[in-house]
């Protein structure tokens, strides 16, 4: 008994359109590629990715930071390996790169006065001796040793902290170490890695 050849429509119309070469063509010429697009390289080739996490919420998403040879970072992009994201950010993730290579960023520390209406740069230590002086005169102003009743309160209400989701365990615990043994009652932080 013989067998008869059947062919579908679906094996025809794709081997008549294969047979047109329409991915070598735009409209009915062949689509020639210029010297211009040859050479054309995106900014991140050759770059090294370098695996590190999105700034912002609690999420976690992981990211890839392409950096040259000489350590300029050239785009921030989502981790396809990472099971959190898969490789997709949000806005604010996606904006990574547009808000640490910027020229309008505040590169110094910045100080307004006491109805100013400017800003003034000041350096790192003056800035940390200003924090500093101003926790310890609102510790020093709200503290309480004794309570009304007679118990020991040894706390503060007039200071609170509220640390970023970027801090990793050391840094909340050492910032937890700080503000507990000041007497700060009101700890909270976005810990996630």
């Amino acid at each position: 008994m013989a067998i008869k050849p059947t062919l579908d429509l679906t094996t025809i119309i794709s081997r008549a359109i294969s047979g047109m070469r329409i991915g070598e063509r735009v409209g009915n010429l062949p689509n020639v590629e210029s010297k211009r697009s040859r050479e054309l390289a995106g900014r991140v080739r050759g770059a090294k990715p370098v695996v590190s996490l999105c700034p912002y919420c609690a999420v976690g998403c992981s990211t890839l930071a392409y950096v040259s040879d000489e350590g300029k970072l050239l785009d921030v992009e989502g981790n396809p390996d990472s099971p959190v994201n898969e490789g997709h950010l949000c806005p604010k993730g996606s904006a990574i790169f547009g808000l640490t290579v910027n020229d309008q960023r505040w590169t110094t520390p910045k100080y307004r006065a006491p109805y100013s209406s400017e800003w003034i740069d000041v350096t790192m230590d003056w800035a940390l001796d200003r924090i500093a002086e101003k926790f310890k005169a609102a510790r020093d102003a709200t503290f309480v040793g004794i309570g009304p009743d007679g118990k020991r309160r040894n706390h503060t209400l007039g200071i609170a902290s509220l640390g970023g989701a970027t801090f990793g365990l050391e840094e909340n615990y050492l910032l937890q170490k700080l503000f507990k043994s000041s007497g700060i009652v009101a700890i909270e932080n976005q810990a996630r890695i």
